[in-house]
């Protein structure tokens, strides 16, 4: 498959990861400079406001975690959604994945508002604005904060961080690797290798997807770990050249003090839907019903 199916960092894996060395003074200086000069990008479909006051009484909040695959010159699609809720009151956080099939009104500002066509569809068609938008409209739920990430640093932060580990289900081959059952290690070009594979599984998109997830809860893990202070300074070059978000420094700090003991207990789901063909093209239907589900699942840990 010509597209590369990487996985979503979070700008709040990156909270994780700068928060382990914030208070190394020499890193603080470099962690400010990278989040506000260089990871900085406001948009106008969230009103950070909110999100500060939420913030500030250390309530639930919901983050749209996003994988890009632009290249220079190129808008890019949104290959990788996820809408990860973070519940300080009770040590827990949620990831929601969307898959890119899933079939939705476009929400925005752009000649292709109102209609309907693949979620992923939305970033190529009024950038981040639209894509918040449209997962909104979706599930139905307000958007506190956006971090996306272009996946062409993802291999370039698995190895900033000297590796990670994942729990593995299947067993195969693939580039002289052996991607054994049970726990793995990984280097950067391990990981891309870990959630590409598509044929060897018989759960096709979801097993991918569960494999997404695995490796995020690989980086947050690590990331999080005493062991990473001293790989902060390549972090934060593979972060302020790959991530754009709605958070500043001082939203980052407090997110890491008051919110980073969610990584505790981390449930995921993906969005489900049924296959189907439209006008030759592949979509994913969704019904009303899943919807109403999934917006009850974000909605149970913000009450």
């Amino acid at each position: 498959m010509k597209k590369k199916w990487w996985i979503i960092p979070s700008i709040i894996i990156g909270v994780l990861m700068i928060g382990v060395g914030i208070f190394a003074l020499n890193h603080y200086n470099h962690a400010k400079t990278t989040v506000n000069d260089e990871m900085s990008e406001d948009i106008t479909s969230i009103d950070t406001v909110i999100g500060e006051k939420k913030l500030k009484n250390q309530e639930s909040l919901s983050i749209l975690l996003m994988g890009d695959d632009a290249r220079a010159d190129e808008a890019g699609r949104s290959d990788a959604l996820m809408v990860l809720t973070l519940d300080p009151a009770n040590d827990r956080s949620q990831l929601i994945s969307i898959p890119r099939d899933t079939r939705t009104e476009m929400v925005g500002d752009s000649p292709q508002a109102g209609k309907m066509d693949k979620i992923n569809h939305a970033y190529a068609f009024g950038g981040t604005d639209m894509a918040v938008q449209t997962v909104q409209n979706l599930l139905d739920i307000n958007l506190d904060y956006y971090v996306r990430m272009n996946m062409e640093g993802m291999q370039d932060m698995v190895d900033a961080l000297d590796g990670i580990t994942v729990q593995n289900d299947l067993d195969w081959k693939d580039k002289g690797f052996h991607y054994h059952q049970g726990e793995l290690a990984l280097d950067g070009a391990q990981t891309m290798g870990f959630v590409r594979m598509r044929y060897e599984d018989p759960n096709g998109d979801f097993g991918r997807t569960e494999r997404q997830r695995k490796v995020i809860k690989g980086i947050v893990d690590k990331g999080a770990s005493a062991g990473s202070v001293t790989r902060i300074g390549d972090i934060l070059d593979v972060l302020g050249s790959n991530v754009k978000t709605n958070m500043d420094f001082n939203t980052m700090q407090k997110m890491f003090t008051d919110y980073r003991d969610t990584r505790k207990s981390m449930d995921s789901y993906q969005l489900q839907g049924t296959g189907t063909k439209i006008d030759g093209i592949y979509y994913m239907e969704v019904s009303d019903e899943e919807v109403n589900k999934v917006n009850d699942m974000i909605q149970e840990y913000h009450s």
